[in-house]
Parts: C-alpha cells; sequence; structure tokens
C-alpha cells in the first residue's frame, strides 16, 4: 500500500473534514503509542499504520 492509497482510505473512513485531524490526535496502542501520522513519520508502512486504524476504527474486513 502506497501513502497515497493510505490517506485515500483515511478520508473514505472518516470524511474529508475530519481523517487528517484523526491522524494527528488519535493514540494507537498497536502503533506503539503513536497516532497515524507519527507512525508514518517514525517508519511503520502505511499498511501496518491501515490495520492499527481498522481496528480502532472497527471497520468491517471489506475495508481492510
Amino acid at each position: 500500500m502506497r501513502h497515497t492509497e493510505f490517506w485515500a482510505r483515511m478520508e473514505k473512513a472518516l470524511g474529508p473534514g475530519y481523517y487528517d485531524v484523526w491522524a494527528d490526535q488519535y493514540v494507537m496502542s498497536e502503533l506503539g503509542g503513536r497516532t497515524a501520522r507519527q507512525a508514518l513519520d517514525a517508519g511503520f508502512t502505511p499498511k501496518e499504520v491501515w490495520r492499527a486504524v481498522h481496528h480502532a476504527l472497527e471497520l468491517p474486513p471489506s475495508e481492510r
């Protein structure tokens, strides 16, 4: 997964006005206590971060 696909999925899941804020503020234990953006900046792959986001948002399996 590329960063562009990750951000497109975030926007689809959370909406255009909220996904960016959520990525900067919501801390996930699966990412070592980081936000999605911090995890990406720290070198986590977009796929790893998406798995954590998918779990946190309790999205349906079809959104994996």
